[in-house]
């Protein structure tokens, strides 16, 4: 009897640079080797998710409602001065928009898009499509996707957009009613917290800002797997939601 013996793929895998709560800063590149079969070796393959735009094209201009933004890149020390490893930096999802689109068209009426060149973003976690051009690496996203803008580092600063509102998270309970303490692992995830600020609204079908029914100061009860969550630089926790999962206000 012929035994035979199948040597696995062996991976190799470079993980993505991070930063603190906040969309990948470097297209996702994964190098993949296979193992030899036999006598024949397999060629080393590489695989990159972003796309790749030709040095020859120097400008890029998006359509609609769409806008480019250029990704921040990644904390690589800590304040101070540590050298992180690749699997200890965080996820960035905010940059700088430098170009937007002409708008949108709501019924008869031309929306141009709310934001110009040069502000300091963040965007949804799963947005836009990355693509590496100028050197950089760049998102091109709508502008629903954009959470709003931050032109500091802290996000307890930022200015949500449309219908999006900005929640200082509510500190989870310590004890149960009981009076038992709650560890770590046993503590729920709190779905109540206070507005900090709020969007100029949702447009109507004439292209008007509908106010939002929340004001800042107000405490609130929201979907629990809602939004996305951020880490202030006072080590609070924040979420940017849109205004209709917001599901009571609490007094």
């Amino acid at each position: 009897m012929t035994s035979a013996q199948l040597s696995l793929p062996t991976f190799s895998v470079r993980l993505l640079p991070a930063f603190e709560g906040l969309r990948p800063s470097s297209s996702s590149s994964s190098t993949v080797r296979l193992a030899s079969f036999g006598s024949r070796p397999v060629r080393s393959l590489v695989v990159k998710a972003a796309a790749v735009v030709a040095p020859k094209y120097t400008s890029l201009k998006p359509l609609g409602d769409r806008v480019l933004v250029k990704i921040k890149t990644a904390e690589e020390k800590t304040e101070g001065g540590i050298l992180l490893p690749t699997t200890a930096q965080t996820k960035p999802h905010g940059g700088e928009v430098v170009a937007v689109g002409e708008g949108r068209t709501i019924g008869k009426n031309k929306i141009d898009i709310s934001i110009k060149a040069g502000a300091q973003i963040i965007y949804s976690k799963y947005a836009g499509t990355e693509l590496e051009f100028n050197g950089s690496n760049h998102l091109l996203l709508k502008e629903d996707d954009i959470l709003g803008v931050l032109e500091t580092s802290d996000v307890k600063d930022l200015q949500p957009l449309n219908e999006r509102v900005l929640i200082k998270v509510a500190e989870a309970e310590e004890k149960t009613a009981g009076g038992l303490l709650l560890t770590e692992a046993t503590k729920e995830k709190p779905s109540v917290g206070t507005i900090i600020a709020v969007g100029p609204g949702p447009l109507d079908d004439e292209g008007n800002r509908k106010p939002l029914s929340v004001a800042p100061g107000n405490t609130v009860m929201y979907s629990k797997y809602a939004g996305n969550d951020f880490k202030g630089s006072d080590g609070s926790n924040y979420i940017v939601l849109r205004a209709s999962d917001v599901m009571a206000v609490l007094s």
